[in-house]
Parts: C-alpha cells; structure tokens; sequence
C-alpha cells in the first residue's frame, strides 16, 4: 500500500528556518490583488511600508522555504503520484499577530491520516514560534485520489450547514489577468499557475488560480468589511477548497456574520453561474 499510516504518523517532523521581511509581505498583498484603487487608507496599509499591518494568511507562504505540501508528502510511509494529490482545504490558527519580518522556526510533519474509501486524507501540520513564543499553525488538507480503503479511521467532517438568510455583506472582486503570475512570486512555482500547455496537460483551458491567493483575496475580504480593517483580530480561518479559479474572472464573497465572534463565508465564480470556489469556510475573530 503506497500509503502506510501508522509509518507516516510515526515519522520524524521537519524543523528549519524561516526568515520573511516587508518586502516579502508586500509582495504577498499585491499578489492578493491589493492596492487597489493605489491612494485608499485603506489599500495603503498593505501597500505601504511605514503603515504595514500584516494579513494573517501570509503565514502560508512566510519563508517559502518551510515545509511545504510537496517536501510533507517525502516522509516514510507515504508514497504517491503527485498527479493524484488535490489540496482539498486550509485552517490557520494564530497565536499572535504575525511581524511585518521576523525569523522562526518551522516545524512540520504528519499530524493525521484518514480513509476516505476512494481517497486518502493526510493532515499536514506547521508550528511556527520564534523567540517570544509559538506564532502560528498551520494545517493543509491533503486528498489523494484511489489511496483510501484500508479500514482506516474516516475522521471528522468539514462539511457545515449553509448559513440561512441573506449575506449581511457581498463583495465582487476581479481576479487580475497577471495575478496568478504575480502571487507565484511568493513562492508556488507550480507550472499549473502560468505554463498554458502544462495546464492543458492538467485538463484545464488555460492556468488557474492559485488556491491560496483565494484564500487570501477572501480573508482581506473579511478584515476589510466586517473587521474594520484590522487584521490582528483574526484568531481562526478555515476553508475548503471547492473549485477553480481562472484569472480575469470576478469573485462573488458572501459573508453572514454568526454569535461568537465568527464569519461564514461563501465564494463563487460570479462569471460561471456562481460556480463554488470556497466553501466551508469560517473566520473565527476577536
């Protein structure tokens, strides 16, 4: 079996340096589609270095060199056809708000395997602190295709109930023509994102979107609507990653304020007869 559970669940985790700084955290926010118009207070503050305030999601390309999906799925036990490997969510967890730079240590590895029957789930888990502490986790969902069936623990369910009655807040954003060649920038060099004949290969028209730049377009969404714009109060964020995004389309975010201090969001392909991009999906916020 090309996926051993219990060899991967036992395998050393991964530690190394991360290192980021504002240039790179500029970069992220461009590539999240910021600075749009280029003069709004609003726009500067992930624009502008001297009023940076940094958006929590850049935890997930902070120091590209942590351990990523492609580096998680090299351990014992696990063995697969990347062909078959589909990033199915994403949670993040902050324990503090993230510095504009900084240098940490990224620890990663298998936190949990599940049997889906016709699919595998691998759980991959980063714990990222520094010097005053742990910073962030993140967790990545990984599906992999005809791995399952094994009588393996299913695990828990992310599917939620939709959220009932209307959205307290709707907000529709372009997706730039260059954008999935400007988000590459911070660090997913994967081809599928820019090379129009890989993507064919791929089964698509032309290259997507980066999932993680919508996931990020969503959260900045968030902060900037229902959060008065500051992103040190998110505590929480998790998505599923229903469908694709192709560059040029429009993004319809939906988002119902729940008690608690939390935020359901739902996000479409507004261009494609509101095809589901983001589902699932929760921001969890002081």
């Amino acid at each position: 079996m090309p996926i051993d559970a219990a060899k991967a669940l036992a395998a050393e985790p991964r530690t190394g340096e991360i290192t980021w700084t504002r240039k790179d955290v500029l970069l992220y926010h461009l590539g999240l589609g910021a600075g749009t118009p280029a003069t709004d207070p609003g726009e500067l503050r992930y624009t502008l270095e001297s009023r940076l305030h940094v958006l929590p999601s850049f935890a997930t390309v902070a120091g590209s060199g942590s351990p990523g999906v492609i580096s998680g799925l090299s351990v014992p036990g696990v063995d697969v056809d990347l062909a078959r490997v589909l990033h199915g969510g994403q949670s993040l967890t902050l324990h503090r708000p993230l510095p504009a730079e900084g240098t940490a240590t990224a620890t990663g590895g298998i936190a949990a395997v599940y049997d889906k029957g016709k699919a595998a789930v691998l759980v991959m888990r980063t714990e990222v602190s520094d010097g005053q502490g742990p910073l962030w986790t993140n967790d990545a969902q990984i599906f992999v295709r005809g791995e399952g069936g094994w009588g393996g623990d299913r695990g828990p369910s992310t599917r939620l109930e939709p959220p009932t009655g209307p959205p307290d807040r709707t907000l529709e954003r372009r997706v730039r023509e260059d954008q999935a060649l400007l988000y590459r920038l911070s660090g997913d060099w994967n081809p599928l994102h820019a090379d129009p004949e890989f993507a064919a290969r791929a089964g698509f028209e032309r290259p997507i979107l980066h999932g993680l730049c919508t996931y990020g377009m969503t959260l900045k969404a968030v902060v900037d609507t229902l959060l008065d714009g500051d992103p040190a109060r998110v505590r929480h964020y998790t998505a599923r990653f229903a469908g694709v995004v192709f560059p040029g389309e429009t993004l319809r975010t939906r988002m119902w304020r729940q008690g608690g201090g939390s935020v359901r969001v739902a996000v479409s392909a507004a261009d494609r007869d509101d095809a589901p991009v983001l589902a699932d999906t929760v921001v969890e916020h002081t």
